[in-house]
């Protein structure tokens, strides 16, 4: 008569657990570095955005003495918004926040050029855009401003000193996401 041995084989309750303790860090890891990536690229994609509406409207209006009429609502209408900022009737920048396009006085010059506002950013983000490098002097930055929604003037610089070092661009959005504020960055174009 044969005899048979029964063979268990498997794992205990404490290698699961471990198991799932591992794949929970890896998780709560990977859940943060994905985060971080996307914030990340909704950064690039403000920034291209600001590239594309300037470079648009300063190639349409390259033939008009100037900018006199330009609207947010005439940009979407014409076309030189590009189609992922358009959301119905009013153009969305990458954050969800809004864009205001209106003619600027430039060295007390009406409608000489334009202004660009992009509101509803974060503290990083703000301070992403008031870092960066939008060509001062040649092309056509005449100034840039950057504050929190409830803050009176903000800190403005004109194209001689831009971009914004590190400590100005934190003065300036540095009270972004306390109290609900946002930071609303705007450029003035010539």
């Amino acid at each position: 008569m044969k005899n048979y041995k029964s063979e268990q084989s498997g794992r205990s309750m404490v290698e699961m657990l471990a198991v799932l303790a591992i794949v929970g860090i890896l998780s709560v890891a990977g859940i943060a570095g994905y985060s971080k990536a996307m914030s990340k690229f909704k950064e690039q994609k403000l920034a291209d955005q600001v590239s594309t509406l300037t470079a648009n409207i300063r190639t349409a209006y390259s033939s008009q003495s100037s900018y006199a009429g330009i609207t947010s609502a005439n940009v979407i209408t014409y076309g030189f918004a590009p189609s992922d900022m358009v959301v119905g009737a009013t153009l969305n920048n990458a954050m969800g926040g809004s864009v205001t396009i209106a003619p600027a006085n430039v060295g007390g010059v009406a409608n000489l050029g334009f202004t660009l506002l992009f509101t509803g950013l974060n503290k990083s983000s703000c301070m992403y855009l008031a870092t960066s490098d939008w060509g001062s002097g040649s092309a056509g930055l005449n100034s840039m401003r950057a504050h929190s929604s409830n803050a009176a003037g903000g800190t403005s610089k004109a194209s001689s000193a831009l971009p914004f070092s590190l400590e100005d661009a934190n003065t300036a959005c540095g009270a972004c996401g306390a109290s609900n504020n946002t930071c609303v960055v705007e450029w003035t174009y010539y």
